[in-house]
């Protein structure tokens, strides 16, 4: 499990971020790992693939994107006939590719469409690092539309300045404020755009901590607040009653040396509530929260058969 084990610790160091990046970066080690495979039967090809998949779920809690694409794989090597090692690689090979262009399709939907969404002379809110959200503003700007971005630090792990960083090169015009205060300059901002890393079955978003106090704060100034994700992160696991994990991460991330006896909590996200959305823009187009399970249930029904798996 060498490819699958580096990948697992690469994505609990956090040096792997976001859940798309975690997502590819499971399909990739479960693919070199099989392409590495002793396994002489289809019992202990299953086996080894069910390891993969135990390890990698294993290295982070909130990732549904990750563990449902893991989950695709082992649906097509469970539900596939074949008997050679052999014939298993190259139907996880063809899986994952498959995955893969289904994702990009996903993406590039959800840019055509939250563009639109964004009209000249609008300041937009945005928080830590969304690679779905920055597709979106780069198409935007692509297509001529002139605004600007006021996004947060996002501490502890200020992945704020990634997105600073890919919006001053795109040549988008960003403003970047400390988290506390997006209170004070929220009167000033058109819209709210964030990403998530899981969407539950009532259509709540788990996204970066942080995220639902700026929604508190959206509706409070009457601003819209826009999610942008592909309906890949929607947790079947939270059909059967289940909540959704959310990470807590090591105090040390917040202070390194504190004073002995100090508690410090580092949770990674929270839960913004789905009355809080204005709406959910994903491959489908810019839809309600509300409606979640029948959007994933009419373009990819097999996420909540792999639940069962």
């Amino acid at each position: 499990m060498e490819r699958v084990i580096e990948a697992a610790e690469r994505i609990r160091r956090l040096e792997v971020q976001g859940a798309t990046g975690v997502a590819l970066t499971a399909l990739r080690a479960i693919v070199e790992q099989l392409e590495m495979s002793m396994a002489r039967d289809r019992a202990s090809a299953l086996q080894e693939l069910d390891e993969a998949s135990r390890i990698l779920f294993s290295a982070r809690e909130t990732e549904p994107f990750m563990r449902n694409a893991v989950r695709f794989l082992k649906l097509k090597a469970e539900e596939a006939e074949w008997e050679r090692v052999e014939e298993l690689k190259a139907l996880v090979r063809g899986a994952s590719q498959e995955l893969l262009e289904t994702f990009r399709e996903a993406r590039r939907r959800i840019a055509e469409v939250g563009s639109r969404r964004i009209l000249n002379g609008d300041i937009i809110l945005t928080h830590c690092h969304s690679s779905t959200v920055m597709v979106i503003l780069k198409n935007a700007k692509e297509r001529g539309t002139d605004f600007k971005v006021v996004l947060t630090e996002t501490r502890p792990l200020y992945q704020g300045r990634r997105t600073a960083r890919e919006l001053s090169e795109a040549g988008i015009g960003a403003t970047m404020i400390v988290d506390s205060a997006v209170r004070s300059f929220m009167r000033g901002i058109s819209k709210v755009l964030v990403g998530a890393d899981a969407i539950t079955s009532e259509g709540n978003v788990i996204n970066k901590v942080g995220t639902s106090l700026i929604a508190l704060a959206a509706q409070e100034a009457r601003v819209p607040f826009y999610v942008a994700s592909e309906l890949l992160k929607f947790d079947p696991q939270t059909i059967h009653g289940d909540y959704e994990a959310i990470e807590e991460r090591s105090p040390q991330e917040v202070w390194a040396d504190p004073p002995e006896g100090l508690m410090i909590r580092n949770p990674a996200f929270d839960v913004t509530r789905r009355d809080y959305i204005h709406g959910l823009i994903c491959e489908e187009g810019v839809i309600s929260p509300h409606i979640i399970l029948e959007a994933v249930l009419r373009r990819y029904p097999w996420i909540l058969k792999g639940a069962q798996v």
